[in-house]
């Protein structure tokens, strides 16, 4: 049964959305920008293993990849939001270490974050999170094949949501420098922005709770602790729904509140 409090919160992010979206069009049509979303190309090397698509499918995945591969269908990128809004102005302090309180129904989840390292990512999340953003929405996408992941950070809980702007890409040489496969591996207990592209993250974001090995194109910007993992590791433990490899995780999870504070 949903709350008073919840549809409370739900109207305000709906209506957030809709401002960012007027906002956006109305920049849009006096600077002629159009944002094309088309499909990202990714040329993969053998052996190299990518994330699947932010905005789900439904297509049917192949269960009998190996851990260290996937298909080229399977990449990273991130349906585009409307980018004529400007990113939040700059408001952290950016030497220093931020956490990120993510209280679900299934058990907290505790990330934290270098703003040295990430600062846009980092400022994005305290605007979104100090705007009860975050609360209420779904972790929409769950990977057990080939890659290994649960996706946030969607406000319309289907892959296609996203704040109405776009930050750049910032750390992508943190995790090292890529091997011959063109890949990096993500540890599990890793923190990183989806996105459509170079330059394009919003709001959604995945945890690894197994190590992945992807192209250095995506933003690690934080860590989830021990307990976090446990939670995570238990949602993939349940699988995806209907038993593919891809997909909405059997186990819903629901984000009822995120906040961001300095360390």
């Amino acid at each position: 049964m949903v709350t008073s409090d919840q549809r409370r919160r739900q109207l305000a992010r709906e209506k957030y959305a809709r401002q960012q979206q007027r906002r956006a069009e109305a920049q849009r049509k006096s600077r002629r920008n159009t944002v094309i979303a088309s499909s990202l190309a990714v040329v993969l090397a053998a052996g190299l293993a990518v994330w699947a698509s932010v905005a789900l499918t439904g297509a049917d995945k192949d269960d009998t990849k190996s851990d260290s591969a996937a298909s080229a269908s399977d990449t990273p990128s991130a349906e585009p939001t409307p980018s004529g809004q400007p990113e939040p102005a700059m408001s952290i302090d950016q030497k220093a270490t931020y956490t990120m309180a993510l209280k679900t129904n299934v058990g907290d989840i505790k990330v934290t974050m270098d703003a040295a390292k990430a600062p846009h990512t980092v400022n994005s999340f305290k605007h979104l999170a100090d705007k009860k953003y975050f609360d209420g929405t779904k972790c929409h996408r769950l990977t057990t094949s080939g890659i290994f992941v649960l996706q946030c950070g969607d406000p319309k809980g289907d892959g296609t949501g996203g704040p109405g702007y776009s930050i750049p890409d910032e750390n992508l040489n943190g995790l090292g420098k890529a091997g011959q496969d063109g890949s990096v591996t993500f540890p599990k207990g890793t923190v990183a922005m989806a996105n459509a592209g170079p330059n394009t993250g919003g709001s959604q974001f995945f945890l690894v709770y197994k190590d992945t090995k992807l192209p250095p194109n995506y933003t690690p910007f934080g860590t989830f602790d021990a307990d976090g993992l446990k939670v995570v590791e238990d949602v993939a433990k349940a699988g995806v729904q209907g038993g593919a490899g891809d997909g909405a995780p059997q186990k819903a999870v629901t984000i009822e509140k995120a906040t961001v504070a300095k360390k």
